[in-house]
């Protein structure tokens, strides 16, 4: 019998719970990686994953009366994944989502080694309410093979499992991360079966399989295959009751690939109802992005385009831990709509875009990808005393009435502009500016040096022409035949890029590329791509001259109009509204 590369037989066990088995020519012996994607298994532990069927125990503990509870692990352990950085990401079962999430509750993760690392709560998962915690693999379990998956605890110093029948830890370069179910379809979101940008299993070769135990889940037509996101038929409810008699019951959903029937370990969960933004009244203009640590960015980015047009912020929050909640929760308290997706998932932008453009489909019409350093304006606006709601509005077709619409660059005819699917924007990036941190009054005042010339595209998206595959590279989507791209001059809009910050900023860049198919800045491959930056290494050493470093052009248009659309006098000086 041969096996896929990177997947599992289905006989005997459970393989939602088994980490992938790529690179089966290397026995692991004392081999220590220093990172975890290269940690590969012995072929000793790919043949004992075969041969056994894990049924492992986990210990939960009763809040209550801190009395331990032995639980079989297929129903109640958390399914643990090592993450980039040798973190640990674990995610809770529903049946025992009840654990408290509270800082001041100390759990901790222990290890097959009984070596034990913080559990700090890391998130809810949005749409069926799992509790996330995380934790970092220990270096003294690092050397050995294979991880075992830990278990969350506060009081157990010894680790109660047999090394035989315990699950391993599953890897984040191939697993089945999250669901989406429209009215139609189910949306399987899937690392490690399309590996690289422009090459896609055929969907006739993958199935999705409905069941905690896939032997006999319920097996639908994949539709379509892009990228890390795929289009499943929805199952029959008849099957899925007789195997699920509770309606309470979570079903786990995850992919079948290939003629070897391999299934993909899965931490994703079925639901029959539509997962929809609603409740809200339809907007003209939503923004969409994905974050980590942008804290002190935040405020500035949303009022600035909120005053400028656009009604609601969807935040794809990468867990950050730099107090963002508390930013958002103060900008909903002053009325603006902004909303956070706890989405943990490292190096995930196009999914993130992709379940983005489906997620607020029914609450947006259009949709704008920019990210939390970048800032959409037409030079025509520059001169107006104050901001206006339809600014970004005017960049829409079919809108070359508005008095923020210059007759004679809007030369479209009224009918062409009803296919146009998107607005395609260019950006202009600047530079530290000799800046040597954080410009205190925001980055639009503080960096006005840059680039001559326009490196990258941004775009304003019309969620009902994205085409089904939801294919999109760079904030760009393939759009549905019968759809154009209309692409703005420099006159009719640009972006403003504050992309080479105070290298105090920018060196936090290293921690991870947030693409699925950018290499990550550490990587050392690729050295004269676009996406590195020119002069600059493969570590976080700030290069000499840095600060006056990508100065070609001084451009202050923006400073000057934010400064007199967004500042005001005050007791301790001139303030931009974002300072408070």
């Amino acid at each position: 019998m041969s096996y896929h590369p990177h997947l599992y037989s289905l006989a005997p066990f459970n393989p939602f719970h088994i980490s992938s088995i790529s690179h089966l020519s290397l026995s692991a012996g004392n081999y220590a990686p220093e990172d975890p994607e290269e940690a590969r298994p012995s072929l000793d532990a790919v043949r004992k994953r075969f041969n056994n069927v894990y049924m492992n125990l986990a210990i939960v503990e009763d809040k209550r009366n801190r009395n331990r509870r032995v639980y079989s692990l297929n129903e109640f352990s958390p399914d643990a994944i090592l993450m980039p950085d040798w973190e640990v990401l674990l995610v809770l079962s529903p049946l025992v989502n009840h654990l408290s999430s509270d800082t001041r509750d100390d759990y901790f993760c222990l290890f097959q080694n009984n070596a034990k690392t913080p559990a700090k709560p890391a998130g809810l998962l949005p749409f069926h309410h799992l509790k996330t915690f995380k934790c970092i693999l220990p270096n003294s379990v690092r050397r050995l093979r294979p991880f075992y998956q830990p278990i969350l605890t506060r009081s157990l110093k010894y680790w109660p499992g047999n090394d035989s029948e315990s699950p391993e830890l599953l890897r984040w370069n191939l697993i089945t991360y999250e669901s989406l179910s429209t009215e139609d379809d189910v949306i399987l979101f899937v690392k490690g079966v399309n590996q690289r940008q422009g090459r896609n299993r055929s969907p006739s070769e993958l199935r999705c399989v409905f069941g905690n135990d896939v032997t006999n889940g319920v097996r639908t037509e994949v539709t379509s295959s892009f990228q890390e996101v795929f289009r499943c038929r929805r199952p029959y409810e008849g099957p899925l009751i007789r195997l699920f008699p509770r309606s309470e019951e979570k079903i786990k959903v995850t992919l079948e690939v290939g003629e070897e029937k391999g299934v993909v370990p899965s931490v994703a969960y079925y639901q029959s109802t539509p997962q929809m933004l609603i409740g809200e009244e339809k907007s003209l203009l939503c923004a969409c992005t994905m974050v980590y640590n942008v804290a002190k960015f935040l405020k500035e980015w949303v009022i600035y385009h909120s005053k400028l047009g656009v009604e609601k912020f969807i935040l794809y929050d990468n867990g950050s831990d730099d107090g963002l909640e508390d930013v958002v929760e103060e900008l909903v308290q002053e009325q603006y709509n902004v909303k956070t997706l706890f989405w943990p998932w490292s190096k995930t932008q196009e999914a993130g875009f992709s379940h983005c453009a489906v997620y607020a489909k029914d609450s947006c019409t259009w949709m704008m990808y920019v990210d939390v350093d970048e800032f959409v304006y037409s030079p025509s606006w520059l001169s107006s005393p104050y901001p206006s709601n339809q600014m970004l509005k005017s960049l829409l077709p079919s809108t070359s009435s508005s008095p923020w619409s210059s007759s004679e660059v809007w030369i479209d005819q009224l009918e062409s502009d009803r296919r146009v699917g998107e607005i395609m924007i260019k950006c202009l990036e600047f530079g530290p500016s000799n800046q040597s941190s954080h410009p205190i009054q925001g980055v639009t005042q503080g960096y006005t040096c840059r680039t001559n010339g326009e490196q990258r595209h941004k775009s304003i998206v019309l969620l009902e022409a994205v085409d089904e595959s939801l294919l999109n590279v760079i904030h760009h989507f393939q759009l549905k035949e019968g759809y154009r791209v209309k692409a703005l001059t420099n006159e009719q809009g640009v972006v403003n890029h504050y992309k080479y910050q105070a290298w105090s900023e920018f060196k936090a860049k290293f921690r991870r590329r947030v693409s699925a198919y950018v290499v990550d800045w550490k990587q050392a491959m690729n050295p004269q791509s676009k996406d590195r930056t020119p002069g600059l290494g493969f570590a976080a050493i700030e290069p000499q001259g840095w600060a006056n470093k990508f100065c070609e052009v001084n451009d202050s248009r923006l400073k000057m109009a934010t400064e007199r659309w967004f500042g005001f006098n005050s007791s301790t000086g001139y303030k931009m509204i974002w300072q408070y």
